[in-house]
């Protein structure tokens, strides 16, 4: 029988906390930053200047380079959760910082096709790849990092929020900082050069990072079970043997958010601008649901302290099986207002609310042994056949029926992942107030 932790006498202070969340925060928030300016910038401007290919070939080949970073974060998760669960997860985010600014830089100043040939693409694959492996750390690391701080703190799912804050800050710096590039340049001096910029950017948010990661202590609970002489040899693969079940469903959970984020960020914001709303208007409202995700977020972090996490995680996902299709009859009034609604629902209540649970649900699923390499699994996974599989199956409905009537394929698709998320939620025990020092 394995015996708990001994706990220091003094649990960790909220400075001490405080301190913690904010550098669990910073390389999160560039994950997003660049799921949002990367993705845009593979579908405008990688194809025309990294390979030589017809037009929508390049597109193609742009938008799948932008998709094997995401395809790739699984290794990141085990690679960066083994090392996190053996040297520390401070240590490991450091590594992972260092691994993203350098990999996000490079990026930024490969040399284009006309320049240096095929080498280019291929390039920017490998370095697209070392940057889909070093965020494949981040979001489960990190949550096990604040989560262990903040263990003895009734606000436990608040602090472990925070880690989820970076996706709606992500949105908002990307979206702006796109907006503000464009209006300083043509459009020709953008493809040129300006598309550069948010990478050098991407680079030195990473470095003030590292700066403050460097200056943080590393979590109570992992400092215990290291003097406690308890790390495992292989933490990364033992998770897997002992705890697969576990693993798949609190994927599943996270599955549902990845359509719901195709579905009313990506998809929605396509359809708006089929329907008749400018590209500006469609931006406009999902800055604005980006807003309010962030609100609905901190609500639903405090709810999941004060009631569970389990009925936060169900309101989200209820509501997302109930409203995807309704969402799209609101775009499709042509009204400003309602079609901003639908966004804010559908994307800012949806994500926003059930995200303000999920850091502190993946962690709180895994003892400490392999908690990084659990939290980390689960969560990456589904960003494969979440996050990376509904666009495809989208993109073949799209092709199919065409974007006028694909809403209702593409809904009932996603509905399946609600369902899906619904029962895994079910099966899985509460989590709130459980002792982590085990």
């Amino acid at each position: 029988m394995k015996r708990g932790l001994a706990m220091p006498s003094t649990a960790p202070t909220t400075r001490q906390i405080t301190r913690v969340a904010i550098a669990s925060i910073v390389g999160s928030v560039i994950e997003q930053y660049d799921f949002l300016v990367t993705g845009i910038i593979a579908a405008t401007v990688w194809g025309g200047i990294f390979f030589k290919l017809h037009a929508l070939a390049a597109v193609a080949a742009a938008i799948g380079v932008y998709g094997i970073g995401i395809m790739i974060r699984p290794v990141g998760a085990y690679i960066f959760g083994n090392l996190a669960d053996r040297a520390g997860r401070k240590n490991a985010l450091v590594g992972a910082l260092v691994l993203m600014g350098v990999s996000t830089l490079l990026i930024g100043l490969t040399p284009t096709y006309a320049t240096i040939g095929i080498a280019a693409p291929i390039l920017l694959i490998i370095f697209r790849l070392a940057q889909g492996i070093s965020f494949g750390a981040e979001f489960g690391t990190a949550s096990t990092w604040v989560i262990e701080q903040a263990a003895h703190s009734k606000y436990r799912g608040f602090w472990g929020a925070w880690v989820g804050f970076a996706i709606p800050i992500g949105l908002l710096l990307g979206f702006g900082s796109v907006i503000f590039v464009k209006s300083l340049m043509s459009e020709a001096a953008f493809i040129a050069y300006g598309w550069r910029i948010f990478f050098v950017i991407g680079f030195l948010v990473a470095i003030v990072g590292l700066v403050i990661r460097l200056r943080t202590e590393d979590s109570q609970l992992f400092e215990t079970l290291k003097a406690d002489r308890q790390i495992l040899d292989h933490p990364a693969a033992r998770v897997w043997r002992e705890m697969p079940g576990r693993i798949l469903r609190t994927s599943v959970v996270n599955a549902m958010f990845s359509g719901a984020f195709f579905l009313c960020f990506v998809f929605g914001t396509s359809y708006m601008k089929v329907v008749g709303f400018t590209a500006g208007q469609a931006e406009a409202i999902g800055l604005l649901a980006a807003a309010f995700m962030l609100g609905f977020m901190i609500i639903g972090a405090f709810l999941a302290d004060r009631i569970s996490r389990r009925a936060v995680l169900l309101t989200s996902a209820i509501t997302f099986l109930i409203f995807a299709i309704p969402y799209f009859y609101l775009i499709n009034t042509h009204q400003l207002i309602l079609a901003a609604i639908a966004e804010i629902i559908g994307f800012g209540f949806v994500f926003g609310f059930g995200y303000g649970a999920i850091p502190a649900f993946y962690t709180e699923n895994f003892p400490t042994r392999y908690r990084a390499s659990g939290a980390s699994a689960g969560y990456q996974i589904s960003q494969v056949y979440g996050g990376g599989l509904i666009p495809i199956l989208a993109g073949l409905i799209l092709k199919s029926v065409g974007i006028k009537h694909a809403f209702i394929y593409i809904g009932l698709l996603v509905m399946a992942y609600a369902a899906a998320a619904i029962v895994a939620i079910l099966m899985t025990p509460e989590t709130g107030g459980s002792d982590l020092s085990k």
